[in-house]
């Protein structure tokens, strides 16, 4: 399991994470052909995302898993939504890994989603490695990069290559710890495999030579210790398009992200090295095959050696589960996995059995914690266009919210369900699968709810609520009771007339 190396993608959309998806796939020899997520036709379809909405709007809205090994590691990479509307999905992803790149243009620098996905990571002590991407594009000043990342993100910052020029005048990017320069090639000016040592080639600007020189002696040196504590950053530049800097990454990845580390559960800390059996479901996914209306329990392994047919008891069934066809993902694509270590992310083909904050292990007596629900920002009514379908959409409902797309209320009374999303790209997310997927054509209306919180308490003080409160009470996919509240005034009001009942924003799987 040391060679493992579990890492997510995470920046703000357009920040070009998709493409450097693309080509770390392309570098580990996963794929031949790299498609431009922006090109037309067929070659438009990334490998990461495979939904008929991400390939019409050119973003990825779900999480995806692919694995692939070169020199001896495996890697399982998880790309995950950029978009701050899919913020759930990013942060049950975010538990599910080692370690972390964030991307960042090198134009716009920090910008509000990687600030909020940093601060998920540091919750975590997930260590980073700094991408700085479009370098070959005009941008800002490389210090002025640099001193963001270490302000906005309270990080100490380590330059491990940078660039020679930027936009019309880019001419390569320096690699410190080889001391050679990656030249752009052709009329493209990609880079082609094209190296030069430093003082070969073409000179380096002399104002380009004295940056190098300053940010040599002025930045500290790269501590492995710092890093994987999540104190300190490597920077790499370059850019994922034009191919420069991926090789760089990849091998980072290799050398300094940490192998498997251990997780908490409610019986105290899980070790990689523990023989048994244990993992938890961070994701669920259905139709990634709609022929077949497939649901996909996506499970990170903590422990032990897990063997294709091996008895697994899910904390949320209580009773074992033979696990007979696991996979392993290439977006999309998959293939049956005989064995798997601590680190790696199967795949466990059910009907609705498992769920996400699952734990499953060989002898059930381990269950992880930390996977949360948060509450919703946004809340709509759901009306069908045809009444003939209510039983396609209850069960159209039931499996996107249990993948983590939306949330879903029954209200106790009245009989419209409500949806809640984090934000409005979830509820668009919501009508095209409902179509694509289920062939239910939808429309969302106003709700007369603004937010919710689930509610706690002894029976007596939730019934004598309920006695008072009925018309604003529902219950989510689980059964739990749940506030509905028409203002934040509402909630503030009700927790004060009700001290003996918790009233919670998030809620833990």
């Amino acid at each position: 399991m040391s060679n493992r190396r579990t890492f997510a993608i995470i920046s703000h959309p357009d920040a070009g994470k998709t493409t450097l998806t693309e080509k770390l796939l392309l570098q580990g020899g996963a794929i031949h052909l790299a498609g431009e997520v922006k090109a037309r036709g067929q070659a438009r379809r990334a490998r990461s995302d495979w939904m008929k909405i991400e390939q019409q709007r050119g973003i990825s809205v779900t999480s995806s898993v692919m694995t692939f090994q070169k020199d001896g590691v495996v890697f399982n990479l998880l790309d995950t939504p950029g978009h701050e509307d899919f913020s759930e999905d990013t942060y049950r992803t975010l538990t599910a890994v080692d370690s972390a790149i964030m991307v960042i243009d090198a134009a716009k620098g920090i910008e509000p989603q990687t600030r909020k996905l940093f601060e998920v990571c540091r919750m975590r002590s997930v260590p980073i490695i700094t991408f700085v991407n479009k370098v070959d594009r005009e941008g800002r000043s490389v210090f002025e990069t640099l001193d963001e990342v270490a302000d906005a993100l309270a990080l100490d910052v380590v330059p491990m290559s940078w660039p020679i020029g930027m936009g019309g005048i880019f001419e390569g990017v320096l690699d410190f710890a080889t001391d050679t320069i990656a030249r752009p090639e052709g009329d493209s000016r990609e880079f082609l495999g094209k190296r030069d040592a430093k003082g070969e080639g073409a000179p380096i600007p002399a104002e380009v030579a004295e940056e190098i020189e300053l940010a040599q002696a002025g930045y500290p040196e790269f501590d492995l210790e710092a890093y994987r504590h999540g104190d300190l950053t490597p920077v790499y530049f370059g850019s994922a398009l034009k191919n420069f800097g991926v090789a760089e990454l990849i091998d980072a990845i290799a050398r300094f992200a940490p192998p498997p580390r251990p997780q908490t559960s409610e019986q105290g800390t899980v070790l990689p090295e523990r023989s048994d059996v244990t993992g938890f479901i961070f994701k669920v996914q259905a139709n990634m095959d709609p022929q077949h209306r497939d649901r996909i329990a996506f499970m990170r392994m903590v422990s032990g050696t897990f063997k294709r047919g091996m008895k697994l008891t899910p904390s949320g069934l209580g009773k074992p589960i033979a696990v007979h066809s696991p996979i392993l993902f290439f977006a999309q694509d998959r293939e049956i996995a005989d064995t798997a270590e601590a680190g790696d992310i199967i795949g466990i083909p059910n009907h609705g059995t498992l769920r996400v904050g699952d734990t499953l292990s060989e002898k059930n007596d381990v269950r992880f914690t930390g996977l949360p629900n948060f509450a919703p920002e946004i809340l709509r009514r759901v009306a069908l266009k045809d009444p003939t379908k209510t039983k396609q959409l209850r069960k159209a409902l039931d499996d996107l919210s249990e993948e983590g797309v939306i949330q879903v209320f029954y209200p106790e009374i009245g009989s419209q369900w409500i949806v809640g999303v984090v934000g409005q790209l979830q509820l668009d997310v919501l009508i095209s699968r409902l179509e694509a997927e289920y062939k239910v054509e939808a429309v969302l209306e106003a709700s007369p709810f603004d937010t919710a919180r689930w509610i706690k308490g002894s029976d007596a003080a939730l019934k004598g609520f309920a006695d008072f409160n009925l018309s604003n009470l529902a219950k989510d996919r689980d059964g739990d009771p749940v506030f509905m509240a028409r203002s934040a005034w509402d909630v503030s009001y009700q927790q004060e007339r009700n001290p003996e009942l918790t009233f919670s924003a998030t809620k833990e799987r």
